[in-house]
């Protein structure tokens, strides 16, 4: 299939503020302006296959390709605070997700799986990567568990798999009253997107900036994919022990996902793959790469080096 590469077309979808159920299509979301401009206007947008319509992506820089895939309700902008940082030193594709951000809803027949979902991605790889070329990939909660499907689809082709805030273990974590925002606008609605960053997605709720509000709000518009039903299986660890990559898990130590403890998850994932290595950063919630950007970068950063070196 062509590969399509310019703008992204304004998109039709029907508008609620926040998630749905599998397979709901929204056909038109409230204008909502983007969030980080710098960063979108200077991608270069790329369309794979997905469903009826297309996966998107956009690229940054030169080298050896790093695959960036965010979490569940989100949008490539969950590496905001990263893309500029690795794009430095590797060339940076960071995908929306079926049925989130701009890209389509997949086909649900029979139903839509990990496995299917992952699919569509690691397809999706063989058309904007060279034939042939390795890659990175690192993902962020629902995209942890993505990436390690895709990982496992690609084997070799994958030289390091980092996966970040991951879920997917066996573990059910209790559930976090978040405030329903569909409904409220103006300042009430600011202000619920940022109590919900707050209890959910960082530890220091000093560090919700008007950016990160901005992100959450232009995320939830834009999905129609809820992928919370995954979170509770053991698709990530299973896959895990099929994938060959170089693998480093990284949580912050206060990521309130990562129920019963840090411990008894990397301990679940290294049950399927007894050398993967943990990083943990300190003073940091679930969206660690946000809160402590500065620290991720200079992480990821070694975590690819030390990968590259041990021959991946």
């Amino acid at each position: 299939m062509a590969l399509s590469v310019g703008t992204v077309a304004a998109k039709t979808r029907s508008g609620v503020n926040g998630a749905v159920g599998h397979g709901t299509r929204i056909a038109h979301a409230p204008v909502v302006a983007e969030p980080v401009p710098a960063l979108a206007n200077t991608a270069e947008v790329l369309r794979t296959p997905c469903g009826d319509g297309s996966m998107v992506w956009r690229r940054w820089g030169q080298g050896t390709p790093l695959v960036l895939l965010h979490g569940g309700t989100g949008s490539w902008r969950h590496w905001a605070g990263n893309i500029a940082a690795l794009a430095q030193h590797y060339q940076v594709y960071a995908a929306d997700a079926p049925g989130l951000g701009d890209s389509d809803m997949m086909h649900e027949d029979p139903e839509i799986t990990p496995e299917s979902v992952s699919a569509i991605v690691a397809e999706g790889l063989t058309h904007i990567l060279p034939e042939g070329a390795r890659f990175h990939i690192m993902g962020f909660s629902f995209g942890a568990m993505v990436a390690t499907h895709v990982a496992a689809m690609h084997g070799k082709r994958a030289r390091s798999l980092t996966v970040v805030g991951p879920a997917a273990l066996g573990f059910t974590r209790p559930a976090v009253p978040l405030e329903k925002v569909r409904n409220k606008q103006g300042q009430e609605r600011y202000e619920a997107n940022r109590k919900n960053l707050g209890m959910f997605m960082f530890a220091d709720v000093s560090k919700v900036t008007e950016e990160s509000v901005a992100i959450q709000d232009w995320n939830t518009v834009h999905a129609r994919f809820k992928s919370k039903g995954f979170a509770g299986s053991t698709s990530l660890r299973d896959a895990a022990g099929r994938a060959t990559a170089y693998l480093t898990a990284v949580w912050g130590d206060q990521d309130i996902t990562s129920f019963p403890s840090i411990e008894a998850r990397i301990a679940s994932l290294r049950s399927t793959r007894p050398d993967a290595r943990l990083r943990v950063i300190e003073g940091a919630g679930h969206w660690v790469a946000y809160e402590a950007a500065e620290e991720y970068n200079r992480l990821a950063l070694e975590i690819l080096r030390e990968a590259e070196a041990a021959g991946a």
